[in-house]
């Protein structure tokens, strides 16, 4: 549980990399100060080997053997030399700080230093511990032919052991000192990068965890406070701005739900009011209309009172429009689907759109991909939705353009679409309306109830489908509706459902 913490891994971590890197320095130097303290006592040894040899060849050149062996007893009285002697090339001791070695046959160690042709050795020595062996030949020389002739090169060896019993006291004592400093140094680095990791950075971290979950549960009013500019510093400030703007985008929110609730509201009744109206307006209108009608042909065509007529059957079926609008969104009718050819309907409704005033001096461009799966759609509604479009567009290039109508076959996130785009080259929707424009009752006409697309809007999320709109200052503008493939055509070829049967082929 411990190590989950990021803070301890990062101690442990630091302190691990810390103990390896100082341990390995403090060895290190260790070893350097052993080496240095053997080099010191070979040089001492080899200091001492050289002064007995000048002590002694006094005596040796005029064959005072007796002063040899004197000199050898004083020098050996050194508590550092463990012994000192002469002993002939065949292994027999000659002379001796110890006169009992004389005549017998030297150590096997330092003879096989001799014969090795090796200058010095670390031995341990029963009883008296670690001692360096160095040996040093005694050449013949003219002053030595008298006593051994002049045939024999080497007539001695010169051979001291000097104690390291000292040497490795003080090995010790430094190895101790070094273990000593090194546990202490790491255990104040410990101590302090510990101290600095809890206060700087595991602190202010747990804070800002238990701030978090503070803010998870809605409170927005948190706030914390860092001097350090550090980048625990910065990601406090970033913490509390970003609370402090989520606090805005709360209160912001609930404002525009409270704006949005009291307009529904509003929508709401102004929809119950205005179906009872429509209501009450629908069957008058229609008794208007039918009077009208019978009047109407009490009068010759010629007549000037037959347009005026006319012109009141015109209105009276746009109030009838518009009474069928509010009545439709009010209280729409639930679809009835059915599996639908979208290229057929498209293809049937672009016929009736031509027949509008203006439409037929329209250019219409008709790009249809073939053999479309179907959607599930109710075709009445959808016919109405891309009527609507179509009769926008081409009241929007006021009889010149170019009115396309394609379709197209996409796959989103594993799902399968059929696009329609029904696009113009009128003048365009300007920015700032053209988010407003499926909002009820928002219109830019002067006769328009505002209602239109609202009702496309309304009618399209009821089958499933999404509807959008680009547009471009005197470019022209794109509605974009999106509805959902019914069936996957490798059903219908492996016959796990019957065959479809399109409404509107």
């Amino acid at each position: 549980m411990i190590f989950k913490s990021v803070t301890t891994r990062v101690i442990v971590i630091s302190i691990s990399l810390l103990v390896f890197g100082i341990s390995s320095f403090t060895f290190l130097n260790l070893t350097r100060e052993r080496t240095q303290l053997i080099k010191s006592a070979r040089e001492s040894t080899e200091l001492l080997l050289q002064t007995i040899e000048r002590s002694i060849y006094g005596s040796m050149r005029i064959g005072n053997t007796e002063d040899v062996q004197r000199i050898l007893e004083m020098v050996g009285q050194n508590h550092k030399l463990q012994g000192v002697r002469i002993f002939h090339p065949h292994g027999v001791v000659l002379k001796s700080s110890n006169p009992d070695e004389v005549g017998k046959p030297v150590d096997d160690r330092d003879y096989n230093l001799f014969i090795n042709n090796k200058k010095d050795g670390i031995f341990t020595v029963a009883g008296r511990g670690d001692v360096i062996k160095m040996l040093k030949p005694i050449y013949n020389d003219v002053a030595c032919y008298t006593c051994h002739g002049h045939k024999t090169k080497v007539i001695g060896v010169l051979n001291i052991e000097y104690s390291l019993a000292e040497t490795r006291k003080r090995m010790v004592e430094a190895t101790k000192l070094f273990i000593v400093s090194t546990i202490a140094i790491i255990s104040f680095l410990s101590i302090m990068i510990s101290f600095v990791m809890l206060k700087f950075v595991r602190t202010p971290l747990r804070l800002m965890a238990e701030n978090m979950a503070r803010v998870e549960k809605g409170d927005l009013s948190v706030r914390m406070k860092h001097e350090a500019p550090d980048e625990i510093g910065r990601l406090i400030s970033s913490f509390d701005s970003m609370v402090g703007r989520l606090d805005t985008a709360r209160k912001e929110l609930e404002q525009l739900h409270f704006q949005q609730m009291e307009r529904a509201d509003r929508l709401a009744s102004v929809g119950e009011m205005a179906a009872g109206i429509a209501h009450e307006i629908k069957n008058p209108l229609t008794g208007i209309a039918s009077a009208i009608s019978i009047i109407k042909d009490d009068f010759s065509p010629e007549d000037g009172r037959t347009e005026i007529l006319n012109e009141v059957l015109e209105q009276v079926k746009r109030l009838d429009k518009t009474v069928n609008d509010l009545l439709f969104f009010g209280k729409p009718t639930p679809p009835e689907p059915a599996y639908t050819n979208i290229n057929s309907v498209l293809k049937k409704t672009l016929l009736f759109a031509a027949q509008h005033r203006g439409g037929k001096s329209v250019e219409k461009r008709l790009d249809l991909q073939d053999e479309l799966p179907p959607v599930y759609v109710d075709p009445k509604q959808i016919q109405q939705v891309f009527l609507n479009l179509m009769l926008n567009a081409l009241q929007a290039m006021q009889g010149k353009g170019v009115l396309t109508v394609r379709t197209r076959l996409t796959d989103e996130e594993g799902a399968r679409w059929i696009c329609v785009s029904i696009a113009d080259t009128g003048p365009g929707i300007p920015a700032p309306i053209l988010d407003k424009i499926f909002i009820p009752f928002f219109t830019t006409k002067a006769q328009g109830t505002g209602l239109g697309l609202a009702i496309c809007h309304k009618l399209i999320k009821q089958q499933g489908g999404e509807i959008s709109v680009v547009s471009e200052d005197d470019v022209g503008t794109e509605f974009i509706v999106k509805l959902p493939v019914a069936v996957d055509p490798t059903l219908l070829a492996e016959g796990r459902i019957s065959e479809v049967h399109y409404e509107g082929a």
